[in-house]
């Protein structure tokens, strides 16, 4: 069953068309991966399909009385006493006539906040940036869309939550989704269709990530060939045409005719947007020894974020931190670059350390500077690791144009202020590179470009993210945390941290981990988290016997409300009546059934 279907869309804004004659059809049971290069419009068309925007040209056609949610990248919560009666009013339960069907939303709705590890009793006021993300996304999970429409859902969510998230859209969740994202992992383990935005054009690869990354590598090399081709031939008619008099009184209108095509075509043609060119100086070299922390512990309030920690930083290593929102990433990197004081315990540095701090606020750029001042203060001049460049050249390696150059901080998007700090850190050598969620919001080859500027670095790095591809090909080391203000290092990346924890069990003198409802820590739960194999059996069932339930209450309904139904006598009407009561009661006692055995299959999968 078609779902959504595009046909020729235009639309426009700037220079370059953002659709040009781009055409999509989603059946229903996909979940396409929409990816491409920051500024190619994606949000704009996910905007579009909600019914947010209109299209310069062209149809878009969706289904009849299909049922679309969105989650925007920085979704906003209604004013109200409480996180719950926020999400209320976004989701107008108020609007449902039904008082069944409103208490039914109800309950699912604090059953999905439960599961993203959120109170419903807490102002929204109060919420972080991630924390209004994981509301949202609980929200559009309980209102149980045909279509889900997420756009970049794991900006802002730590590793527990993208894969609680990805659980969730591969069993429990709406069938069919569109969601924009970077994170390759992500897509590998949820698309089952890759479609590219590219220069106007939406252009489909069946399967996940990997497989999209096979087949594109091959496209761009044959498209590479064929321009190649064009403009040779291209050059040879030119200089065809110049050749003088002779020539010109030689000539024929045809060939004339089909030089000045081969000009319009190459006038139109648009190539593909250039690459972030990344160069990262580690400069002189720091002492063997960068930092060293013996029996050191910090508290925050009443919380103790790490605890008894000792820890020796090398001079190349490379340490990716990992955990959940909140378990102290940021002030451990403090702590170790002596920016914070213990509370117990002490930090040593080492000598000459040259440090490059990038931070997930970016609060080191000023929002009413240039780009150029941002980069160069006082200067047109910049010292790289390749000798000095002129701000605007240096500029351009980042994909900010000359004409931006003196365009305030303050318009530019999340994936160009990540470009500008980039930009800003790496023009000046540093022996410590601080990456604090350095992929928010970077387009897919942005994020490569990175990773193989941070392979090639010499220097010592510090990484926090969330972005288990790019850990793995980053880091050789992985501090994580273990709960309680204690942490752990591993050897390898975040796939080496997973196979390690999962070998590893818990030391019996460890208190248990304060980790938020979303993770579940299993110690909490004990073995009654774990399910029997009876249960497995029912909670995979459970889906199917729900949809089959609500299939036949709507044929039912749709059966009752025909305008003869009055015809089919006393004793049809009575059962037909006492079947749809019963099919409202199992229905009701089949979801908070499917809820409780989701939450302790969660819960066990945590262990």
């Amino acid at each position: 069953m078609v779902l959504l279907a595009i046909d020729n869309a235009e639309l426009a804004h700037g220079l370059h068309p953002l659709l040009d004659s781009a055409r999509l059809t989603l059946q229903a049971g996909e979940r396409i991966g929409l990816i491409g290069r920051n500024g190619s419009g994606k949000s704009s068309l996910l905007q579009i399909i909600a019914g947010h925007g209109m299209l310069d040209g062209g149809e878009i056609r969706r289904a009849d009385a299909l049922h679309m949610v969105l989650v925007e990248q920085e979704p906003e919560l209604p004013a109200a006493a409480s996180l719950h009666d926020s999400l209320a009013l976004r989701g107008g339960l108020a609007a449902i006539s039904d008082e069944r069907e409103r208490w039914r939303l109800d309950a699912r709705m604090a059953a999905c906040l439960q599961r993203f590890g959120l109170d419903g009793g807490r102002s929204p006021a109060t919420c972080s940036g991630g924390e209004c993300k994981r509301a949202a996304l609980a929200l559009a999970f309980a209102l149980q869309p045909d279509l889900l429409l997420l756009d970049e859902p794991t900006n802002h969510l730590d590793i527990a939550g993208i894969t609680l998230l990805e659980d969730w859209l591969l069993r429990g969740g709406p069938h069919s989704a569109i969601v924009i994202t970077h994170d390759r992992a992500f897509l590998d383990r949820v698309a089952t269709r890759i479609v590219e935005l590219d220069r106007g054009l939406l252009r489909s690869y069946p399967g996940n990530f990997a497989a999209y990354e096979a087949r594109k590598a091959d496209e761009l090399a044959a498209e590479e060939k064929a321009n190649r081709r064009f403009d040779k031939f291209w050059a040879q008619e030119e200089v065809w045409i110049r050749k003088g008099v002779e020539a010109r009184r030689t000539r024929n209108e045809g060939r004339v005719l089909r030089l000045e095509a081969l000009r319009v075509e190459r006038a139109v043609r648009r190539e593909r947007m250039g690459n972030v060119r990344l160069a990262l100086s580690a400069g002189e070299r720091s002492g063997k020894l960068v930092a060293e922390l013996e029996d050191v512990s910090k508290s925050l309030g009443t919380r103790t974020v790490v605890r008894n920690l000792d820890l020796r930083v090398m001079r190349g290593d490379r340490i990716g931190l990992i955990g959940a929102n909140g378990a102290g990433k940021t002030t451990l990197i403090k702590l170790i670059l002596g920016e914070l004081p213990p509370d117990a315990g002490t930090v040593r540095l080492g000598s000459n350390l040259r440090v490059a701090y990038f931070d997930q606020l970016r609060t080191q750029l000023d929002p009413e500077r240039t780009l150029a001042d941002t980069i160069s203060p006082g200067s047109e001049w910049v010292e790289t690791a390749g000798g000095r460049k002129h701000v605007m050249s240096y500029l351009g390696d980042f994909l900010f144009p000359p004409q931006r150059a003196q365009a305030k901080v303050s318009i530019l998007s999340g994936g160009e202020r990540n470009r500008l700090l980039l930009a800003r850190l790496f023009a000046q050598p540093a022996n410590l590179l601080v990456l604090d969620e350095p992929t928010n919001d970077l387009d897919i080859e942005s994020l490569e470009l990175l990773e193989d500027t941070l392979q090639s670095y010499s220097g010592t790095l510090l990484l926090v993210s969330h972005d288990r591809a790019f850990l793995d090909n980053v880091v050789t080391q992985t501090l994580a945390a273990e709960g309680d203000g204690r942490w752990k290092e591993y050897v390898g990346g975040y796939s080496d941290w997973l196979a390690q924890r999962l070998q590893t069990p818990a030391p019996a003198d460890v208190a248990p981990a304060k980790v938020s409802p979303a993770e579940k820590a299993p110690r909490q739960a004990g073995a009654r988290s774990k399910l029997s194999y009876r249960e497995q059996r029912e909670l995979g069932q459970l889906p199917d016997e729900l949809e089959a339930l609500e299939r036949e209450q709507a044929e039912l309904t749709a059966r009752m409300a025909g305008a003869d139904y009055h015809r089919q006598g006393a004793a049809q009407l009575k059962s037909d009546g006492e079947r749809l009561a019963e099919i409202e009661s199992l229905l009701d006692e089949k979801f908070m059934r499917w809820s409780e055995l989701d939450q302790r299959a969660a819960q066990a999968a945590g262990a």
